[in-house]
């Protein structure tokens, strides 16, 4: 099995947990943020010599609250590859309606080629609409497929990032391409270039070695187009039930589409939050305050629209879970060495899991607590799983 590493890139913070501060009332100055971004370099380069596969980091701007400070993972990613030797550099995620898609591309591919090939171009449709109505001059929001009062705003950011990605991988792929959507004209009709007009585009640099591109995967509309473009699929923050019915419909429709059957659990990645100790009881003390500031944070964007209500059916978005309940959910693996071995191989027996990635930095924890589980797992949990 992969191991793979992901973090937020937040401030370390001594407040939190679920009561006050409210998340709107921090406020972090410029050095706090950018030590976090030092750290989190640091902790790329443990995950490194642990021997991980891959660390990804994730693409949010504005964020004054300290939750994610890294607002470009590409360039971040980098200059990691300029302080590691064999890791490999993705992004959950490079949200793609918050870029130019050239400018994507043209960055990913430089990074990838200076990286030796350890890029992984990951690609996901945004969280925030702080973000995204700032990053875009399209009016693209971010929407949800089930609630009627946001299904415009999610057909159209859908719409776009399809056609952004159709765009990326063409630029990608050819020494010469044009395209005509419904977004985009490239090249623009008409654009004069030494006596004549410009008919094809050439993206430089390309890569240079072979690359993969992997992308969120948290509802139904998203998972039945994944594999027909050949996407790797990620997930995370759903009830097992929810995430195996995904799981086994990409398979069956990545063979419909690439004609190639996939064994169970190839090109999907489960992220798990994790929280190693000692004792049980030590677990969930030094997991409360990081996963209930999470929650926090991210509960009013819908997270919690992945969790299994009594009558079997998602939760109704707004939900703020206690730690119990995250737990139930498997959304966060807590306990001794012991414990959370036993719920990897539970989580690897029902869906085959190839490739786990951790998310070991929960929200406002010293970035040395993260280094500590990504060692404590590689080294003392993963032994135990068969």
């Amino acid at each position: 099995m992969k191991l793979g590493a992901f973090f937020f890139g937040g401030v370390e913070m001594t407040d939190a947990g679920a009561g006050a501060p409210n998340p709107m009332d921090r406020y972090y100055d410029n050095a706090a943020c950018w030590n976090a971004t030092l750290q989190y370099i640091d902790a790329a380069v443990a995950a490194d010599k642990l021997g991980y596969d891959s660390f990804w980091t994730t693409e949010h701007h504005f964020q004054y609250e300290g939750y994610e400070v890294i607002p470009n993972g590409i360039l971040v990613s980098a200059w990691i590859a300029a302080r590691t030797e064999r890791i490999r550099l993705g992004a959950m995620f490079n949200v793609v309606p918050q870029w130019n898609p050239l400018r994507l591309a043209e960055d990913f591919a430089t990074m990838h080629n200076l990286s030796g090939g350890r890029g992984i171009l990951g690609v996901g449709r945004g969280t925030v609409p702080r973000e995204i109505l700032h990053l875009n001059d399209q009016h693209i929001s971010i929407g949800s497929h089930d609630n009627p009062d946001q299904a415009a705003d999610d057909k159209k950011n859908r719409e776009y990032f399809e056609e952004s990605m159709e765009i990326i991988r063409t630029a990608l792929a050819n020494e010469r391409f044009s395209f005509s959507g419904k977004y985009f004209q490239l090249p623009q009709p008409g654009i004069p270039d030494r006596g004549e007009t410009v008919q094809q585009l050439t993206l430089v640099p390309r890569p240079i070695y072979p690359y993969e591109i992997w992308q969120a995967v948290t509802s139904p509309p998203t998972v039945e187009y994944v594999p027909t473009v050949d996407h790797g699929a990620v997930f995370w923050n759903q009830h097992p039930t929810f995430i195996k019915r995904m799981w086994d419909r990409y398979g069956e429709l990545h063979e419909q589409y690439q004609h190639s059957a996939l064994t169970p659990g190839a090109k999907r990645m489960l992220v798990v939050s994790v929280r190693i100790e000692d004792t049980h009881e030590e677990a969930l003390r030094t997991a409360r305050n990081g996963h209930d500031e999470f929650w926090k944070f991210l509960g009013p964007y819908g997270w919690s629209r992945g969790y299994m209500g009594d009558d079997g059916k998602p939760v109704q978005p707004g939900l703020i879970p206690s730690l119990e309940e995250s737990m139930r959910q498997r959304t966060i693996l807590v306990g001794s060495v012991e414990e959370v071995a036993a719920q990897v191989q539970e989580l690897k027996d029902l869906l085959g899991v190839e490739y786990l990635t951790l998310f070991p930095h929960l929200v406002g924890d010293p970035y040395s607590k993260a280094v500590e589980q990504m060692d404590r797992f590689a080294n003392e949990v993963m032994p135990l799983v068969s």
